[in-house]
Parts: C-alpha cells; sequence; structure tokens
C-alpha cells in the first residue's frame, strides 16, 4: 500500500509497520494520528510512532529499512533531549515517518497497552489512552494539553486514573502538576 504522491504519510506509515510487524519491533503510533482516534482531528502531513528499541539497535533498524527503499537517517538526541534517537523515514514524494527511539519518562509497559485500530485492511497500534495523556502533559504545550483534555473526555470507557497518574510521575513534577491541573477543570 505504498504513497502514490504528497499528502501520503499514513499510507508510509502503513509499509513502514508492515517491517516493524515482520522484524516483531513493538510500537506505538504517537502524535496526530493518535491524537485523532482519542478525539482531536487535525491535518497533519508526517506521521509519529515510538519504537521498543534501545539506542544501539536503531542503526540495525536504520539499515533494514533503506534495503527496503525507504530513505531513512538517525538522528540522535543530546543528554538533554527527551528524545533519546529518531530515525526520519522518508520517500519521493515528501511523506515522512519519525521513529520515536524512546521517550524519557516512557513506561516501559506503553507497549503492551497500544490500542490495535483497523485501517485500510491492516492493523496499527496506537498508543494507549491513558499513555498518550500522560504524554501530552510531559509535552506540556497549549495545544498539548487539548489533545489530553479531549482524549480524557472522548470515549465512553472511564480513564484508569490510577494507572494515569502513575505512568505521568514517571514524565516528572511538570507533567504530574499539568495532569492534576487537568483533572481539576
Amino acid at each position: 500500500m505504498s504513497a502514490t504522491g504528497p499528502g501520503q504519510s499514513l499510507l508510509l506509515l502503513l509499509d513502514v509497520v508492515a517491517l516493524l510487524d515482520r522484524e516483531r519491533i513493538a510500537y506505538g503510533v504517537v502524535g496526530a494520528l493518535a491524537a485523532s482516534v482519542y478525539g482531536t482531528v487535525r491535518a497533519t502531513t508526517d506521521a509519529d510512532a515510538l519504537v521498543s528499541l534501545p539506542a544501539p539497535k536503531l542503526a540495525a533498524l536504520e539499515r533494514r529499512l533503506r534495503r527496503q527503499g525507504f530513505t531513512a537517517a538517525l538522528h540522535r538526541g543530546d543528554a538533554d533531549d527527551p528524545i533519546p534517537a529518531l530515525i526520519a523515514v522518508s520517500d519521493g514524494f515528501g511523506n515522512r515517518v519519525d521513529l520515536l527511539g524512546g521517550l524519557r519518562g516512557l513506561d516501559p509497559a506503553a507497549f503492551e497497552r497500544t490500542l490495535p485500530v483497523p485501517f485500510s485492511g491492516r492493523t496499527l497500534r496506537i498508543i494507549g489512552r491513558e499513555d498518550f495523556i500522560a504524554m501530552k502533559c510531559f509535552a506540556g504545550g497549549p495545544q498539548d494539553l487539548l489533545d489530553a483534555q479531549d482524549a480524557m473526555r472522548a470515549t465512553n470507557r472511564r480513564v484508569d486514573l490510577d494507572l494515569l497518574r502513575r505512568i505521568t510521575r514517571r514524565f516528572g513534577r511538570p507533567a504530574a502538576d499539568a495532569l492534576e491541573r487537568l483533572l481539576a477543570a
């Protein structure tokens, strides 16, 4: 299901996910695509996913992506960067997928809480709602907090507040405080 033109990053993501599935690499789609599952639909020109790989194994994934015909570039964050590494995957049409090699504070069990979402005959693993909200509180920008608020209200299923508080605390005091302000509102 390869992209045939610009504006098709989701199709590029489906191709990348096929490789991740073949390699048995756990992942969770994040960013605007995850936000759309939890209530905030917004136009985007890229797709983002967290991958469950230690930083040293990301170079091997970058090589596998290139062998599959993708353009892939591994970027490493500095010591203060909450994202230790990222593989930018793109195609000839300008579509882009960012594979985040971790997120400082992320609960490793987040990959077990991903939500399967059918799309175009395939299944995408979307980061779980509580993990999504916690990550948005960690990011802390105005749009991030609106996304978190929308996600808390979006479905009939109740938010697991104990889990949400526990995983948000992993991101640090500012994230935990942001969550408590959202819950109080």
